[in-house]
């Protein structure tokens, strides 16, 4: 598995466990991903796209309730609102990470953790939230540096 794939799902798992738990959680995600990786790179990126995720939460999840016009952000499974809060994270704040390769990531995350639905609904949404994103907002189109990610 790619290592950037593997820190996503790891990311998804953190952010899924901060969502039940809350903030308390914080304190024991370290520990959450050393225990599934010893790659450094897989966790340096699982740490800084959880943190990221979870300090930007508030902002994430009014790009998700804006995209997701018919759903409250309070129905969704936790592994769909992890994977959305994940994904529009890298969209509007990692500049660094094509659009593309984030919603085709997100896709393939949630063909693998969650419902047969889940995977339109995730493009769906994460393909609304692009298109309202802010055109002045720095956020990557295209890059060779993650196009296999």
């Amino acid at each position: 598995m790619d290592r950037r794939t593997k820190a996503r799902e790891l990311t998804m798992q953190a952010l899924c466990q901060l969502d039940v738990q809350g903030s308390d959680a914080e304190s024991m995600l370290r520990i959450f991903f050393r225990t599934n990786t010893d790659d450094d790179l897989v966790l340096e990126l699982a740490e800084k796209w959880t943190h990221g995720s979870w300090e930007t939460v508030r902002a994430c999840d009014d790009l998700i309730s804006q995209a997701a016009v018919r759903w409250k952000l309070s129905r969704l499974s936790h592994v769909d609102r992890a994977i959305l809060r994940m994904s529009v994270y890298q969209l509007r704040y990692c500049e660094d990470i094509p659009c593309k390769v984030v919603i085709n990531e997100a896709i393939e995350i949630a063909k693998k953790f969650s419902t047969e639905q889940s995977p339109r609904f995730v493009n769906g949404v994460l393909d609304a939230v692009l298109k309202n994103l802010d055109p002045q907002t720095p956020v990557q189109q295209s890059s060779a540096e993650e196009s296999t990610s």
